[in-house]
């Protein structure tokens, strides 16, 4: 079965221009022409239309594109070796990003106070200020913010260093239970969720039981935190939903 320009480019999700430029360059030339001399792609013409554009989308220019299919040292196997070493790098660095927003939107909402060189020391590359407005919306008529706020404005970079690395040890320890296969509802993740509760109530402000419940449901809802979490490891948001909402309900 071949198939034309017009299908291949809805199944790809690329216009018909960028087809006829890949052909004109040599990068993808229909393996058929009809009797009207349209061009008719095969399946093995849809294979490298799809290694093409995953190269694309990893950022590399067409001519290395080029370099990198027509190889004649690379197999079909070898491929896709490099194309999972590539995805395995993207997805750490993502998930490090993932982190670091998280990092930042916790830290604006308790009203952090650092000078530009810290902030950029302790939360990289991504600005702790990106969400003030929203924070202030949400958060800023409620006892919870106005205390957070009090305590950040005594904490030193050392302290919001302290504070990073204590929440991520939370994260991790709860991202080990997920992938050991251990019940939301075990007493294990129940345990870590209270820990993560009381860092907030000796940290930032007085988190109860009812209030943690909110966050869990907020880690879920909000695609934002979702993706930290699920950035850590994949199903984490409402894994620490289920063990945030699993406490609570031990505790009522």
């Amino acid at each position: 079965m071949t198939y034309s320009v017009g299908q291949v480019a809805g199944f790809a999700g690329v216009t018909v221009r960028t087809l006829h430029h890949y052909d004109e360059i040599g990068l993808l030339s229909p393996s058929a022409r009809n009797r009207a001399g349209h061009r008719r792609y095969d399946d093995a013409d849809l294979d490298r239309l799809q290694r093409i554009l995953f190269y694309r989308e990893l950022g590399f220019p067409l001519d290395q594109v080029a370099a990198l299919l027509d190889d004649p040292e690379a197999d079909p196997q070898e491929h896709l070796r490099r194309q999972h070493q590539l995805l395995t790098a993207r997805i750490e660095k993502l998930q490090k990003m993932a982190a670091a927003v998280e990092t930042a939107m916790e830290a604006r909402r308790m009203g952090i106070n650092l000078t530009p060189e810290e902030k950029f020391e302790v939360f990289g590359d991504h600005d702790p200020d990106q969400y003030a407005d929203e924070v202030q919306r949400r958060w800023g008529d409620t006892e919870a913010y106005k205390e957070s706020q009090r305590r950040a404005a005594g904490y030193t970079k050392e302290d919001w260093k302290r504070l990073t690395a204590e929440l991520d040890a939370i994260h991790g320890r709860m991202a080990e239970l997920l992938a050991q296969g251990v019940p939301a509802g075990s007493e294990a993740a129940m345990d870590v969720a209270e820990e993560h509760r009381t860092f907030i109530c000796r940290r930032h402000y007085e988190c109860s039981h009812e209030l943690h419940s909110c966050l869990g449901e907020m880690y879920v809802a909000d695609e934002r935190f979702a993706a930290m979490y699920d950035g850590i490891r994949p199903g984490l948001a409402v894994y620490m939903r289920d063990a945030v909402l699993a406490n609570a309900a031990r505790h009522s």
